[in-house]
């Protein structure tokens, strides 16, 4: 059984390699995609096969897939507007090199979400449905790093910013969410099944920065912003103005409740409880 993963120069695409690996798929039966393969030249040299996959091009796509029997499709990490064409490629090359599975990086809720994101995840769901490819949705919730990472501005700043108000999110580890994918790729069962994705213990964002506060032993506040000036705010901290305005309307989802689950199916799928974002912080220490 081969499986490709795409976009496995990103960090939820190696985490998955790595988490197939770990599940005694054999490297030579694993297929480890990107636009630029040096980036994976590592895996190859530990068995993996390394093949040049750019969704924007379907010559590539074609290559890439060639005697594969299931798919890991990423979602893209282009401009909003090129996503959707890009993610038909992939699974009309998917279709085309005969795979039985796609397993598709979606978003939670995204047959009701209403972010600019979301849209492009409920359109590429409507399109598996469509041409009946056999397929399993991972609605992925936020990622912990989409915050840790902003631990250091934080800490200067004292504050968390954003815009999603009273808004739960169950964040989760792209490591559990990666293991997830590992497990719908080499078990039994998953055709047409939808997994609303995320960690157990939900949290606001005044909630996050009170724990990052407990974490690492100051005041820690949460500043929330209009959507409008959240975006401005982000723009000018250097973001483009396009991701800074989808980023600011992720946030408005937030504030919507569209990046909460009590699915418990992260849980389930992975076997045991997901990273908590207190468990994250800690190993980080010392903040």
């Amino acid at each position: 059984m081969s499986i490709v993963v795409t976009g496995a120069t990103g960090q939820l695409g190696r985490l998955t390699v790595e988490a197939l690996l770990r599940r005694g798929i054999p490297a030579a039966d694993i297929i480890a995609t990107g636009r630029d393969i040096a980036g994976i030249k590592d895996l190859g040299d530990r068995g993996v096969t390394a093949r040049r996959a750019d969704f924007a091009d379907a010559d590539s796509l074609t290559e890439a897939f060639a005697g594969a029997d299931r798919l890991l499709l990423i979602s893209a990490s282009v401009p909003v507007g090129e996503r959707v064409a890009n993610h038909r490629r992939v699974m009309d090359a998917a279709v085309a090199a005969g795979v039985s599975l796609v397993a598709y990086t979606s978003t939670t809720h995204a047959d009701t979400a209403t972010t600019i994101i979301g849209a492009t995840h409920g359109e590429t769901e409507k399109y598996l449905r469509d041409r009946h490819i056999p397929s399993v949705l991972l609605r992925n919730g936020w990622y912990l790093e989409n915050y840790t990472s902003q631990l250091p501005q934080i800490l200067q700043n004292g504050a968390v910013v954003g815009a999603a108000g009273e808004g739960r999110i169950s964040a989760a580890s792209r490591a559990d969410l990666a293991e997830a994918a590992a497990v719908v790729l080499t078990t039994e069962g998953h055709s047409g099944a939808v997994y609303e994705l995320g960690g157990d213990e939900s949290f606001t964002l005044a909630e996050l920065a009170a724990t990052i506060g407990a974490a690492a032993g100051k005041k820690i506040a949460y500043a929330d912003l209009p959507v409008t000036e959240f975006a401005q705010a982000l723009a000018a901290v250097g973001l483009p103005t396009e991701l800074a305005e989808v980023l600011a309307d992720a946030d408005l989802g937030l504030s919507r409740g569209e990046m909460y689950t009590d699915s418990g199916d992260l849980r389930r799928l992975i076997g045991r409880p997901p990273v908590t974002l207190t468990e994250a912080l800690a190993a980080l220490q010392p903040l």
